[in-house]
């Protein structure tokens, strides 16, 4: 989101009258043809990457393809963290080393001495961001029991809305694009010092990979924590180990191959990615069409991140009562209704206004679908495999981001109707997955064939 504010177009004023008669007199006007010297940017060269490399006109161009970049990162990233939380780091593992390449990328991407250094460490940026969400994700949630895990889940996206928020105040306070780069690395500094070392690693990943002995040390705090203790002689098994206590403990490990290779989750693994997609299209497409409607660009990201929260709630009470699967069709063809009626709209008078009152709506039903996803998802694979999973639904998910900006460009109601395309189909792949509510979360690849062959 530091993308929006760092390379915005800033405003420009007219110092004088062009050299070749181009008068500069239109505030209207764009600055293509101007004579140098005739005019100026607000707040400075500085105020943005836009401003500082002069990334207008014929090279407006590279302000998208650094946004491009920076997902086509967070796809690579998403698979490798995904893998390595799976298996050598683990989920607390892999937090640690994403907040730390965050911090660092985004310092040094405040140093950028050219567009190209720039474009190089919004990449990398990326490739450390695309491991943040999932593992945070799943680290939050493992633990906890299917009864309360729905809720759970989707109380994390009050928090990413609100870091939105508050990032709209933090680039109103710091309004150079370096001085934002650097403001906005702090948070993961924070967390590495003032939360990391204060959570535990997944007692569900300990227990994956031979630890029984530390994962039961987590579920003893656990408990105690609750005003509970385990009884004496109780101890943690896989799926696979739960009817036999003489199979040795050792660690296991999976892959996206693995996913592949079994029948059940294969067909789970292609239908999430698909939806992913679909609403990462419709998600970050929506956004980009509220910010182009020229309003003050702070309180447009701040009314955006706050309207969704609505959906949050909402799908966080509707979740355990009706189930994942009518929820996260219902959503998304909530969304594609509006994207269908937006596209049948002009862009003149009250339509104008319907148009848009069309988008938020969009975005309301989109916002619930696309954090439902992240729980759906989770409860679809095993523990061995989970992140792995998450990863290739994370990455497919970034593919749609970068997609999402060439659409929106080609403006009117085409893009609309993209949307509400999209929003059906993401519905409609949804139809075929299983209803996860109250289930268990499976440990093993093996485990999860036996639960749902029984």
């Amino acid at each position: 989101m530091v993308m929006i504010f760092a390379d915005r177009e800033p405003g420009w004023r007219c110092l004088g009258v062009g050299g070749s008669g181009l008068g500069c007199n239109d505030k209207g006007s764009s600055v293509c043809g101007l004579e140098p010297g005739s005019w100026e940017w607000e707040g400075g060269s500085g105020s943005s990457t836009v401003a500082q490399w002069g990334l207008v006109c014929g090279d407006k161009y590279k302000v998208g393809l650094v946004q491009a970049l920076f997902f086509g990162g967070c796809m690579i990233g998403a698979g490798v963290f995904g893998h390595l939380s799976d298996s050598k780091l683990g989920r607390k593992g892999s937090l640690t080393a994403v907040c730390i390449l965050n911090a660092i990328f985004g310092c040094l991407t405040s140093l950028a001495p050219d567009y190209v250094t720039y474009l190089l460490l919004r990449f990398v940026t990326g490739f450390s961001t695309g491991g943040v969400g999932l593992c945070a994700f799943v680290l939050a949630t493992e633990p906890v029991g299917p009864s309360k895990r729905g809720v759970a889940g989707m109380s994390t996206f009050y928090l990413f809305s609100a870091g939105i928020v508050l990032l709209s105040g933090v680039a109103y306070v710091f309004p150079t694009w370096r001085a934002l780069y650097v403001a906005s690395s702090i948070p993961s500094v924070l967390f590495l010092v003032l939360v990391i070392p204060f959570i535990s690693e997944s007692p569900r990943w300990y227990l994956v990979r031979g630890r029984t002995d530390e994962a039961m040390n987590i579920m003893r705090t656990i408990a105690k924590s609750n005003g509970h203790h385990l009884p004496d002689g109780v101890t943690l098994a896989l799926d696979d180990e739960a009817n036999d206590a003489t199979i040795e403990k050792q660690a296991i490990s999976g892959s996206v191959i693995d996913v592949i290779r079994s029948p059940i989750t294969r067909i789970r693994l292609f239908l999430a990615v698909g939806i992913n997609f679909t609403c990462s299209v419709v998600y970050d497409g929506l956004s980009l069409n509220v910010v182009n409607l020229e309003t003050n660009l702070y309180l447009t990201v701040l009314v955006n991140a706050l309207a969704e929260m609505p959906a949050f709630a909402i799908t966080a009470v509707l979740l355990n009562r009706f189930g994942r699967k009518p929820l996260g069709i219902g959503t998304q063809w909530f969304s594609a209704i509006f994207c269908f009626m937006g596209s049948m709209m002009r862009n003149v008078g009250i339509w104008k206004v319907t148009r848009v009152c069309c988008g938020i709506l969009g975005i309301f039903g989109m916002a619930g679908t696309y954090n439902l996803l992240f729980i759906y998802t989770a409860e679809l694979f095993p523990t061995v495999v989970r992140n792995a999973a998450l990863g290739c639904a994370t990455q497919a998910a970034q593919m749609g981001a970068i997609l999402a900006p060439f659409v929106v460009v080609m403006g009117g109601g085409f893009p609309f109707m993209v949307f509400g395309v999209c929003g059906l189909m993401g519905g409609m792949l949804a139809y075929y997955l299983p209803e996860t509510l109250n289930k268990p979360l499976y440990d093993t690849m093996a485990g999860l064939e036996v639960g749902e062959i029984a």
